[in-house]
């Protein structure tokens, strides 16, 4: 099965059990179905994300329950935009814009998912690291990358983008957050 065409099915646990999740790349036809299900209004995060994987910069992963979008991760193969993270980690992937919408769903391991997707994908891409950032006001979510092998590195940065506000203004954004990596089993970074 070719990499385009992968689905990975895995079994998500909820409060009522467990329920079928599957983590696939984002088609054409998805980003309006993700507009409706997980918002980014005027800023068309989406559309964004899904243009970057069409110039195979990136794999703009998309996880579904019951056929309804509850999260993503854009997986972005020349690593990350921040400088810091460049110059220490050249060549290492980066998990990106990783997010389970909405929050009631969070704790039902879509996220994990989303992760252990990417994961595969780099490794069968020859990767031997990944990594990702993580916001200094998210201890959740530091929590679960670092109980899923991703370690500390001490690389710290400002995560910039950009929001659009319904009147079509644009705001800046600058999180604080810190880099994790984890070892996919030894190989070599990819230059």
């Amino acid at each position: 099965m070719s990499e385009m065409s992968h689905i990975t099915k895995v079994a998500a646990c909820d409060a009522q059990g467990a329920q079928n999740t599957r983590i696939e790349r984002c088609r054409a036809g998805d980003v309006e179905r993700l507009e409706a299900g997980i918002p980014s209004g005027l800023s068309r995060f989406h559309q964004k994300r899904f243009a970057r994987q069409q110039r195979r910069a990136s794999s703009y992963l998309i996880a579904w329950v019951d056929d309804v979008p509850t999260g993503h991760a854009d997986v972005r193969w020349n690593g990350g935009a921040a400088a810091a993270v460049k110059e220490r980690f050249p060549g290492c992937p980066e998990i990106h814009a990783l997010d389970v919408w909405p929050e009631q769903m969070r704790s039902r391991g879509i996220g994990t998912a989303l992760i252990a997707e990417a994961e595969r994908q780099a490794i069968v891409r020859g990767f031997g690291q990944i990594g990702l950032g993580v916001a200094d006001d998210n201890p959740r979510a530091a929590a679960l990358h670092l109980r899923l092998g991703f370690e500390e590195t001490g690389c710290r940065y400002l995560d910039r983008d950009e929001v659009i506000d319904t009147a079509g203004v644009r705001h800046p954004i600058a999180e604080p957050c810190r880099f994790l990596v984890k070892d996919l089993g030894g190989r070599p970074p990819r230059p």
